[in-house]
């Protein structure tokens, strides 16, 4: 019910009407299948009504003492409660119709009074001033249940899928040579849970069975004219429970200056709560607005401005901090911390405009407009500074036995982690890449791929490789050896194609791309096999001379001699090489094996009449079993033969 109205003269038609009205609502309230709501409304309205009768001496006719008579009744049912321990609304569920009813029947005295001079007839004044001191004391009785209510009654906040949200996205480097505190990449793909919940679920702050003796205080305290009490009462208490769950969240109040200097290790952990946090509270805030308009009803008791000053105490804050890492410096770990709280504000910038909709909102809602697009500027100027730093890593020792480098480790498994944000970074750089941003569709296997290899996203990525594999090149200069070079290269541009097709970057890169770069590493053993062996095989070769009478013993021992002693060189170099992915490593053994040893064979047949025997160190078993010891990373070495 909204604004009991004004008390007027009542002729003797209107006292019928009100009659006629009285007899309806009871036999309303008769009803069984009325709900608690609604049997609040009829009993306040019949209270009312009833109270509508209650008119002046000078006006009604009816003598001074019938009218005193009148009031001493609600008087005594307002003022019997002054001096009970015990709370109204904690008592029989008919105490606060009753209450209700007294207080509404004294203010509707006092009403009728105002209306017409008793400064004159000193009796009613004094019972004027009477109603008055007991309705202001009714006034604080209810603002001590309203407050009751909301303290006793309220729930705690557990938005529907408030166990599935982490604190940000938890994403891994695993072999990265950078300390990162995170936990888990699967942790990582429950953001689409995180986004999808229901949006029709907005969790209760009070239990709903409250909601009726709330509207009943708000109606009764602002027809008497203590709408200021009620709001400054209710938005008082509502903050209260806000701060408290803010300290359930474990939100630290920050300066911007103590925000920026944080230890990243620090900084990193709050950021995680701060994503937890706005995406918790915004849907906090929406049940809070919800019960702002389940006690204002249709009438609006609660301003819009009430409920903007309960927010502020919370996303004020929560929009500083965001303000400060925004201002910060742009390193590339801190990406994907940027990344989780532009998304938590992207995904909730409807529900923002919509919770704040009004003028008295305004000022959240820009400035959480505002806070996006920082966020969103520091996101591309640290992806640029990513591929910055690639660029500007400079080793001045090379990488022992030609092993995968840090940096390549570093990058693969940072862009493979980049991809999980895919959506955003697509929308932050859509502006910087003027290719066709179309799908095409791949098939592998008779499976459809999505093959985003036009997108903003995917041009991003192959701009950081293209860029890593720039840097590697020029790493590959710190080996003298040129075999090392094409293997260190080798191993680098394998460990990229293996990223690439195992997991997410493939949609983004393209098979186009990875057939490319398997062709580079296995251009790159050939290329090995070329520079470490064909100088060694090229002693074997047949010069024309074996058949020959001038042809003496001499030639073929020494040519099994070189060859015996250049392997034990590559034997003893490249064992402590190293090929880590085993598959790599059997294939170039393999490889190597079969023009090796077929070359031995060769050589040694055309030859067996014309070698001494003590020149054959090695058979070619020997060697084969040899060659399986290369690029192990244990240097060895051929110290005699193992011939039988």
């Amino acid at each position: 019910m909204g604004d009991f109205g004004s008390v007027l003269p009542l002729c003797e038609g209107e006292q019928h009407v009100i009659a006629a009205t009285q007899h309806l609502v009871k036999a309303l309230g008769a009803s069984k299948n009325l709900n608690a709501d609604l049997r609040t409304i009829l009993s306040q309205l019949d209270s009312h009504l009833s109270a509508m009768t209650i008119l002046p001496t000078e006006i009604r006719g009816t003598g001074l003492k019938e009218l005193e008579e009148q009031f001493r009744s609600a008087e005594k049912k307002i003022m019997g409660w002054e001096s009970n321990q015990s709370l109204i609304w904690d008592s029989d569920p008919s105490e606060p119709s009753e209450y209700l009813k007294a207080v509404v029947e004294t203010q509707a005295l006092i009403e009728g009074l105002q209306k017409f001079s008793v400064s004159e007839n000193r009796k009613q004044k004094e019972l004027l001033n009477r109603a008055e001191s007991i309705l202001q004391i009714a006034m604080s009785r209810l603002e001590e249940e309203l407050v009751h209510i909301l303290v006793q009654h309220k729930k705690f906040f557990e938005p529907e899928d408030l166990s599935l949200l982490s604190c940000g996205r938890d994403v891994i480097y695993d072999e990265s040579f950078v300390s990162v505190d995170d936990v888990s990449f699967e942790e990582a793909s429950r953001r689409n849970i995180n986004g999808n919940e229901s949006e029709k679920y907005i969790p209760d702050l009070v239990y709903p069975q409250v909601i009726p003796h709330l509207k009943s205080i708000a109606n009764v305290m602002f027809a008497s004219n203590y709408r200021q009490e009620f709001c400054l009462a209710f938005v008082s208490t509502r903050r209260e429970a806000l701060e408290e769950y803010l300290v359930i969240l474990k939100i630290d109040k920050f300066s911007i200056e103590d925000v920026l200097n944080l230890e990243w290790d620090r900084l990193n952990f709050e950021i995680r709560k701060w994503v937890r946090a706005m995406h918790v509270i915004i849907r906090y805030l929406a049940s809070e607005k919800r019960l702002f308009e389940q006690v204002s009803g249709e009438y609006g008791f609660l301003k819009p401005l009430s409920f903007v000053e309960i927010s502020q105490c919370s996303m004020l804050p929560l929009l500083n901090f965001g303000e400060a890492i925004a201002l910060g410096t742009h390193q590339p770990e801190k990406l994907f911390r940027l990344l989780d709280m532009y998304e938590v504000l992207a995904d909730n910038l409807l529900r923002i405009d919509a919770l704040f909709s009004e003028e008295a909102g305004a000022c959240i809602r820009i400035e959480f407009h505002k806070l996006l697009q920082k966020l969103a500027d520091s996101a591309r100027a640290t992806c640029a500074e990513f591929g910055n730093a690639i660029a500007a890593d400079a080793s001045t020792n090379p990488c022992p036995g030609g092993r995968i480098h840090p940096l390549t480790k570093y990058v693969m498994n940072y862009i493979k982690t980049l991809t999980i944000y895919g959506d955003s970074i697509n929308v932050l750089l859509k502006d910087q890449n003027t290719t066709d941003s179309n799908s095409a569709v791949e098939l592998e296997n008779g499976r459809e791929i999505s093959s985003l290899t036009n997108c903003p996203m995917a041009c991003y990525l192959r701009s950081v490789t293209s860029t890593l594999e720039s840097n590697l090149d020029s790493k590959s200069k710190l080996y003298k050896d040129l075999a090392l070079q094409h293997i260190f290269l080798m191993n680098n541009f394998h460990y990229m194609v293996r990223k690439a097709k195992s997991s997410e970057l493939r949609v983004f890169f393209g098979d186009e791309w990875i057939r490319k770069h398997i062709v580079k590493f296995q251009q790159l053993a050939t290329s090995y096999e070329r520079t470490t062996w064909s100088s060694v095989l090229s002693l074997l070769r047949d010069d024309g001379t074996a058949g020959s009478t001038s042809t003496s013993k001499a030639v073929p021992n020494e040519k099994c001699k070189g060859f015996s002693i250049a392997f034990e060189e590559v034997y003893k170099s490249q064992t402590g090489w190293l090929i880590p992915d085993t598959q790599l490593r059997e294939d170039l053994q393999i490889s190597t094996s079969q023009k090796v040893i077929q070359a031995y064979r060769n050589f040694t047949g055309r030859n067996a009449l014309n070698i001494s025997e003590k020149y054959i160190k090695y058979t070619a078993d020997d060697l084969q079993n040899y060659i399986l010891h290369l690029f192990e990373g244990v240097p060895r070495s051929l110290q005699t033969s193992r011939r039988k």
